[in-house]
This record gives structure tokens, C-alpha cells and sequence, in this order.
């Protein structure tokens, strides 16, 4: 059996972010987030399992979303293939799709097997992704005030043109605070940072810079991306309750450890793959064209550098 992801599989993989979006699309606007997490967790089970390799399920549907399926430790696949670690979200943005409001995606990212940080037990890391030239002048270390500044110096910019993207939350608005006291412009967004992150890379939605605290999980899932486009990241443990502190500190986390991409995920093959589930800044969501449905997918590929926009049309009658 072959050890390493081959070329390929992110394009088997795609279909079952395709299904899992489709599936979630069914629940946009009605309010119930659980209902459209677990027809797009079904979904993606369904296909992933029709796909030749043997993935083990590093970061899945585990404690935080109670779901029977996609959980930590599962393996999926046919077995006809590569052995790989994977990630998945179905619906990254479930709380957004259930309320109808833009940038939920469906996302798997793979490596080689052995290779991808499990932040077992812990919910939330702190996080800076930017573009490459923010390696060596941008930092957790930092204040939010020095990373503007020196992230500036390093794109060449104005610091009144550096845009940061964080999750709306209450614990962010000190972080906002700094960032505007410095002279830069925030993005805020509801809910998922993976699309965030990839833009921080890309500069896509003038976005220059990703800061705060999001999932844990979707660290590991935006180092596969990271790494695919050749950016730059950080990420360090963030406990948010006494609990989740004990856990961390149970499970062997270095809560000052900061990561760094290799840490997060230490191997040059790697794949992401996402598919829209409502429209944003990334991806269109899935979108009703007559008697087909309309997808909107990117694949990542770090080994040969490759991004590949796919658009696919299915019969609406075969999903409803």
C-alpha cells in the first residue's frame, strides 16, 4: 500500500465536501445548526468512504459536537490507497448557516500519516496567519500593535491599508481596540476562521492578517491550507474555562508553546480542499440553477502548489 497522499486524491475528495455542502444547503436560514451539521456530516461520511485511501480521522466530529460519526480515531476510505491523516468539517460555520448568513464552508485537509497535530481535549487556539513575508517580523510573542506595525514594514504598506480578520466575540475586543489604536482597519466575522485564515495568505477580501482565538481544530485545518499557499503561521494553546485548562494541562499541552506550521502539520503533502455553503468572500455557497444545484469548490495541493476552483452541477432531484 502506498504511504504518502497521491495527486489525485483531492480531487476524489472534493465530492464529498460537494455533498456535504448540498446536504447543509438544505438547512440555510431555518435556525437549527445540529440539523445541518449532521446532514453534511452524513454526507461527507457517505462519500469519504468511496474514496481509495485509508484516512484516519485526526481532528473530526469529536467532544465539542457530541456526533456519532467522523469522530476522533475513525478511518475512512475504501482502503485502496495512501495512508493519510485527515481533518474534517462539514460545516464550518454552523451557527451561520442555520441563520442564513454568509462565509460557511465545508472542509477536509489531509497529510501523510503520523503527520498532523492532534490538539486532543482542547477547543480553542490562538492564531496569526499572514503571508509569508510575515515570517521573522510578526509573532504571538507580539503585541497586536507590533504585528500591524512590522507586518506593514514587511509588505511594504501603509499601516492604514493592513486589514485584521478575527471571529466577532467579546473576548476580541481588546484585540480590535489594539488594532485600530494602531492605525489598521478589522475584518469581523461570526463564526469559522479556516476561510478568514486562507484570505490572510492570499490577501483575498483585502485581508492582510489573522489574529485571535478560534477552534483548535481548524489550526490544524488552516496549517494544511497555510502550507499549501506558502504562507505564514502561529498558534498556541488557548484554554477558555478552568475545565478546558485542566484538560489541556491532563493531555501534556504546552500551554506557552507557540506552534509553528511544521507544528501544526509536518509534512510538504498536504491537501485542503472546502466547497461553499453560503456565498462568501472564498467560495459561492451552493446555489439552485433551475433543476440542478450549483457548487463552488477549491483544492489546495502543497506538494506541487497547485489551486484549482471547481464548479460542478448535480440534478436537484437526486439530492432532495
Amino acid at each position: 500500500m502506498s504511504s504518502k497522499p497521491d495527486r489525485n486524491l483531492g480531487v476524489e475528495l472534493v465530492r464529498a465536501t460537494e455533498a456535504a455542502a448540498i446536504k447543509a444547503s438544505a438547512w440555510i436560514g431555518r435556525g437549527d445548526k445540529n440539523a445541518a451539521d449532521g446532514a453534511a456530516v452524513e454526507a461527507m461520511r457517505d462519500f469519504l468512504n468511496t474514496v481509495d485511501f485509508s484516512g484516519t480521522v485526526v481532528i473530526g466530529e469529536g467532544e465539542k459536537d457530541e456526533a456519532p460519526m467522523l469522530a476522533n480515531g475513525e478511518v475512512v476510505g475504501n482502503g485502496n490507497g495512501p495512508e493519510c491523516d485527515i481533518a474534517v468539517d462539514p460545516v464550518d460555520g454552523t451557527s451561520v448557516t442555520a441563520s442564513g448568513r454568509a462565509h460557511a464552508i465545508s472542509v477536509i485537509a489531509v497529510s501523510d500519516k503520523g503527520t498532523m497535530y492532534n490538539p486532543k481535549d482542547v477547543f480553542y487556539m490562538d492564531k496569526l496567519i499572514t503571508r509569508r513575508e510575515g515570517k521573522g517580523a510578526v509573532s504571538l510573542d507580539q503585541s497586536p500593535e507590533d504585528n500591524v506595525r512590522e507586518l506593514a514594514k514587511a509588505l511594504k504598506k501603509d499601516i492604514s491599508e493592513i486589514t485584521v480578520a478575527m471571529i466577532d466575540r467579546p473576548r476580541h475586543v481588546p484585540l480590535m481596540e489594539a488594532v485600530r489604536r494602531a492605525g489598521a482597519r478589522t475584518r469581523l466575522f461570526l463564526d469559522g476562521d479556516v476561510a478568514a485564515g486562507i484570505h490572510a495568505v492570499t490577501g483575498g477580501g483585502n485581508i492582510d492578517m489573522l489574529l485571535g482565538i478560534g477552534g483548535a481544530p481548524e489550526g490544524a485545518i488552516s496549517a494544511c491550507a497555510t502550507q499549501a499557499l506558502d504562507g505564514y503561521m502561529q498558534g498556541r494553546i488557548s484554554p477558555q474555562s478552568p475545565e478546558e485548562m485542566k484538560k489541556a494541562i491532563t493531555a501534556g499541552h504546552d500551554l506557552e508553546k507557540i506552534f509553528e506550521i511544521n507544528d501544526l502539520v509536518a509534512s510538504d503533502n498536504t491537501y485542503f480542499v472546502a466547497t461553499g455553503v453560503t456565498d462568501g468572500l472564498l467560495l459561492d455557497g451552493v446555489q439552485k440553477r433551475g433543476d440542478y444545484l450549483r457548487t463552488d469548490s477549491i483544492i489546495l495541493r502543497a506538494r506541487s502548489g497547485t489551486i484549482r476552483r471547481v464548479k460542478a452541477d448535480y440534478l436537484a432531484s437526486r439530492w432532495i
